[in-house]
């Protein structure tokens, strides 16, 4: 899939993440973390709820300050894309 930039397009990118399940505690909570991504971690009651759960402190942990309170980067900020290459 292409995707429009100022030099005409780029080449969506996938990555692979892993997630690490921790037994349930002794009140049955599971832990789950992205071990590539520190302080992607959460929690549930079931896998399935704490992978719920560990996506989206993943999405947060991903997400720009700025955008995660609605402001807009100052003029001082520069976009940075890194790619690297198998």
């Amino acid at each position: 899939m292409d995707l429009p930039t100022r030099y005409g397009f780029c080449m969506a990118v996938s990555v692979d993440f892993t997630i690490s399940f921790d037994s349930p505690d002794a009140d049955g909570w599971i832990v789950a973390r992205i071990l590539e991504v520190p302080g992607a971690m959460s929690q549930g009651r079931t896998r399935e709820e704490a992978k719920e759960n560990v996506l989206d402190a993943l999405r947060t942990v991903l997400t720009p300050d700025e955008e995660l309170a609605g402001e807009t980067p100052p003029a001082d900020h520069e976009h940075l894309r890194f790619v690297a290459a198998a």
